[in-house]
């Protein structure tokens, strides 16, 4: 490779490395603990818990809309959820009207059995947390910063990769020069710890790219598929009297045979129109329950009006997220996702400490050259 192509290479890693490295490392340091961000809401107190009912059944779902609209009177429903990890919690989510602003919500959860208020969703240090990761408290602009700065960290990588090979292909795979200078072992890890993490770097990066794309996304599928599927009910009005949720659970799952509920929108939400229900069911196997599928259903009587597969951007957009995070595989994935963040927050920061220590040795040598050039 010629002198001038090494040099571009080393530009791109250069810039592309420091203009992200700030928002990288707020991106880490507040990645690590939503790894574990149940287990820290269980240990504060802030994740519910469900009653201990044996052999009592599930409380009909519409007896959960009840729970929820007493407990916040003068709000309406917007959707119901079940959790496939907690099948003994059901969450209400209501607001002040059917579109209301996501920030306007009030998350519960209820116990499936007794549909008791088991408290809030949503809420604690985590919430914080979460915020800063997801958009800084920008909203959907600083959803798509961020996304810009994963793209910046994957070319980083991949211009990282380039130099690495470069320069090393001499020396022994995770060979560290510790009698060098200090920055030279400081190199020598930077490269080795960078090498190791790399392909775990690549997939957290750009899947954290893609979920800042996802408003973008979901506003593209109700623009096409959405609108073609509740175009034979232009111009009708929102329903007089909403069927119950348990007649459009029961039409849901008779319409997607082997699949369960994940949860059901309400009419005049975001996910569906202005007449309909819109349950997006979800599959039994690890990938399949990642995945959802919407069944449109008539606000009054419930009847199936359509259902089909979500568009491969939006499959692409589920699978991304517990990727992101980690949380598809347990405890032991959880910790292993914990260590390569860890290691990834040190190659980012002895990237800058190399950078530092470069331009600190550059004005040394000019300053020397200066004193030369006005010695007698």
């Amino acid at each position: 490779m010629k002198a001038r192509t090494v040099r571009i290479w080393s530009l791109v890693h250069t810039w592309t490395s420091l203009i992200s490295t700030v928002f990288l490392l707020l991106l880490c340091l507040t990645g690590l603990p939503l790894i574990f961000h149940h287990e820290i809401d269980e240990a504060l107190g802030y994740a519910p818990q469900p009653e201990v009912a044996e052999g009592r059944p599930r409380a009909p779902a519409q007896e959960i809309v009840r729970a929820a609209l007493a407990a916040d009177p003068g709000r309406v429903m917007q959707y119901v959820s079940w959790d496939k990890d907690e099948p003994g919690i059901v969450m209400g989510f209501t607001n002040t009207a059917p579109d209301g602003k996501p920030d306007d919500a009030t998350v519960r959860a209820f116990d499936a059995r007794t549909t008791k208020p088991l408290g809030l969703v949503g809420v604690g240090p985590m919430l914080i947390v979460l915020k800063l990761h997801t958009d800084m408290f920008a909203g959907q602009a600083g959803k798509l910063f961020l996304g810009a700065m994963g793209l910046l960290f994957a070319v980083a990588i991949v211009s990282g990769v380039v130099l690495y090979w470069l320069f090393t292909r001499r020396l022994r795979f995770a060979n560290i020069r510790d009698r060098s200078a200090r920055r030279v072992a400081w190199l020598d890890w930077h490269n080795l710890i960078g090498v190791v993490t790399i392909a775990w770097a690549l997939v957290v990066g750009l899947t954290g790219v893609v979920n800042t794309w996802a408003e973008l996304m979901l506003n593209q599928w109700k623009a096409t598929e959405l609108a073609e599927m509740v175009k034979p009910y232009a111009g009708k009005p929102p329903p007089a009297m909403l069927a119950s949720l348990d007649e459009v659970v029961a039409h849901a799952k008779a319409a997607a045979p082997g699949m369960d509920v994940a949860f059901v929108a309400y009419p005049g939400t975001p996910f569906t129109s202005s007449h309909h229900y819109a349950a997006f069911m979800r599959g039994d196997t690890p990938l399949t329950s990642r995945l959802l599928k919407p069944v449109l259903l008539d606000g009054e009587t419930a009847e199936v009006s359509d259902t089909r597969a979500l568009p491969a951007y939006l499959q692409a957009l589920l699978i991304s997220q517990p990727l992101h995070f980690g949380d598809y595989g347990g405890m032991p994935l959880k910790i292993i996702w914990a260590i390569l963040d860890v290691l990834t927050i040190i190659v980012i920061g002895s990237g800058l400490y190399l950078w530092l220590a470069r331009r600190r040795k550059r004005g040394r040598a000019a300053v020397a050259a200066g004193q030369m050039a006005l010695a007698p």
